[in-house]
């Protein structure tokens, strides 16, 4: 971030108060950014959150459509512009729930929620005249690719990493398609893989899944290995802020990201640096946009 200048420009990052996400907003606010963090739970934001200036709070739900929607109405009121959305927040791995429109929690969160927030914070993106949108993806996606014929596993058997995976290939392809939509309105769309950080995103895993990981040093802390791709949450969010404001990426977008450069085609190989095809392709991307926007009924123009 040395050098970059954020003054007079606006964010919105969600995930925002923990994390990878909290110090992704902490240095957005070093470059003089303004940064609204949505939080489905105000009072720990805030406690996060405490000491740094230019930050605001306000409540929003990514699970819950009526608190996405009410969020981006906010906004748009304003009438102010919106230079970056950084969509940080999700969950992993989790017992499997649905939303109330009955879509699996993780694909619900992890991508409808950001793809509702997008729809209806588009007249804000819009009128920056320059815009990136940022999506957070994981090396995951390469555990599955969306199934567009049973995406809430309605009729397969319930896997909560082939879940988890199918949701981050959904991050990526969303950011594909929302570039093809907002390039000729100055709008930017990136996704990326941070590493393998321990953050409150593995709350769902169980001691021994994390021991099979082996992602914890003979003392229980979190192992450091950036060649491995186990990285500290200041590395991790590296990439994330390099896809927000990197001089690198003028005039470029529907990209996947790793370790602060553009990530090439992985070979088919899991745990391997690089995007899995399935994550890269349009076609694919185009396909679940349009479905998304049947099942929530928000486009963007």
């Amino acid at each position: 971030m040395a050098g970059i200048d954020l003054i007079g420009k606006r964010a919105i990052v969600t995930g925002g108060y923990s994390g990878l996400g909290r110090v992704t907003v902490s240095h957005l606010v070093q470059a003089g950014a303004e940064v609204i963090v949505p939080a489905r739970d105000v009072t720990r934001a805030r406690s996060a959150l405490a000491g740094l200036s230019g930050v605001e709070i306000m409540p929003m739900d990514l699970f819950t459509a009526a608190s996405v929607d009410a969020f981006g109405a906010a906004i748009v009121r304003r009438g102010v512009p919106v230079h970056l959305l950084i969509n940080s927040a999700g969950i992993m791995a989790t017992p499997l729930s649905h939303d109330a429109d009955g879509h699996e929690a993780q694909f619900a969160t992890n991508h409808l929620g950001h793809y509702r927030l997008a729809c209806g914070l588009w007249p804000a993106l819009r009128a920056a005249e320059g815009c990136r949108v940022v999506a957070v993806s994981s090396r995951g996606h390469q555990l599955a690719g969306v199934d567009l014929d049973d995406i809430d596993f309605d009729r397969r058997p319930y896997d909560k990493w082939v879940a988890y995976g199918q949701s981050k290939t959904a991050n990526a392809l969303f950011a594909r398609a929302l570039d093809a939509r907002g390039r000729d309105h100055g709008i930017r769309a990136f996704s990326l893989h941070p590493g393998q950080i321990l953050t409150d995103l593995a709350r769902h895993l169980s001691e021994e899944e994390l021991s099979a990981f082996d992602a914890l040093d003979a003392q229980g802390n979190p192992k450091v290995d950036p060649e491995k791709g186990m990285k500290t949450v200041e590395q991790g969010a590296a990439t994330t802020l390099w896809c927000a404001t990197s001089p690198l990426l003028a005039g470029h977008g529907a990209v996947y990201c790793e370790d602060s450069d553009v990530a090439p085609l992985n070979d088919g190989a899991m745990g391997r640096k690089g995007v899995a095809a399935w994550a890269a392709d349009d076609a694919i991307a185009e396909q679940l946009w349009v479905l998304s926007a049947q099942w929530t009924g928000h486009d963007v123009s």
